[in-house]
């Protein structure tokens, strides 16, 4: 099952390029005006604010359900040719992306995603993920689904709008604006609506280890107990414990973070390269530096890391 979306190449931090291919899918050409007026108010930020691409889509007439979902559901939600929104595991250094599912194939055993740059003839291109590494990729971002579409067809759809992960969206883009007693707010009352949000949890943990503050163990490993593949919480954990000094316990979550996901992050071997030096693990932080490099080869303090390998 395959669904044929339009060649987008447009986008904006307020009309990421999902929510943009998805709309014009449905025959709704959003104006990149809108998006451009609504940027001017994020100056120093050059990443993605889903939630204003969201509020543009449902200014023209499109309707919208966040929800955490399941490998079958979304499969549903394609066969009603419905192409999904994912979110997944960034490249290194990114935290998340958002990506449209455009199919699935059984046999294959893989699911297909949008990919940005059609051939000559401006054709669509997709990629194909193996299903077990989409399901265990989706998993670290609790396999939260973003379904666009026109009202009456969102309407048929056999789950309800969760509020509490719209909150979350909402909390992301009050935090980029300087807004963290909003963000705060916003994510305390997500909770309130679902006590067992695992997105919600995992941003306040982010949020109050940012400020210092304890609290966020409290929010981390609850996260952790809703859903034990969070990739976020073990190194949010990790780096609230290395700002603490306690580096055996940083060492600990660090270490399952990269259980779950060794490429998804090239600065947390760096960070377990520093902790693991100061308790005379010189070995171990001589691989998590060269780590460092292969994930990110480009990095900017290279010379710095290839003198450092040498000393250890």
């Amino acid at each position: 099952m395959e669904l044929l979306l339009p060649l987008v190449q447009e986008e904006n931090i307020c009309l990421p390029l999902p929510i943009n291919v998805v709309s014009k899918y449905w025959n709704i050409d959003l104006p990149m005006a809108d998006a451009l007026e609504s940027a001017k108010k994020y100056p120093a930020f050059d990443g993605s604010i889903l939630i204003e691409g969201i509020e543009l889509a449902q200014r023209h007439g499109l309707g919208c359900k966040i929800v955490h979902s399941s490998l079958d559901e979304l499969k549903s939600v394609i066969d009603q040719n419905i192409p999904p929104i994912v979110m997944l595991p960034g490249i290194p250094e990114i935290t998340q992306h958002a990506s449209v599912i455009t199919g699935y194939d059984d046999d294959e055993k893989t699911v297909f995603h949008y990919v940005q740059k059609g051939n000559k003839q401006g054709e669509q291109q997709q990629g194909a993920i193996p299903q077990k590494l989409f399901e265990r990729e989706w998993s670290e971002e609790a396999r939260l689904m973003l379904v666009l579409a026109p009202p009456d067809i969102l309407s048929s759809m056999p789950f309800e709008d969760n509020e509490s992960n719209r909150l979350c969206l909402v909390s992301e883009r009050q935090n980029i604006s300087g807004d963290h007693p909003g963000a705060l707010g916003s994510l305390q009352h997500a909770i309130k609506l679902d006590e067992n949000n695992s997105t919600a949890l995992n941003m306040l943990g982010a949020l109050y280890s940012t400020q210092g503050s304890d609290v966020c163990i409290k929010h981390y490993t609850k996260c952790l107990q809703v859903n034990e593949k969070s990739y976020l919480a073990y190194n949010g954990l990790g780096n609230f414990y290395l700002k603490t000094n306690e580096f055996a316990k940083a060492e600990e979550h660090y270490t399952k973070a990269i259980a779950i996901n060794p490429k998804r992050s090239a600065k947390i071997y760096k960070n377990r390269a520093y902790l693991r030096e100061k308790q005379n693990k010189n070995a171990d932080a001589r691989d998590d530096l060269k780590n460092y490099l292969k994930y990110y080869p480009k990095a900017p303090d290279r010379g710095i890391i290839e003198q450092a390998i040498r000393e250890l």
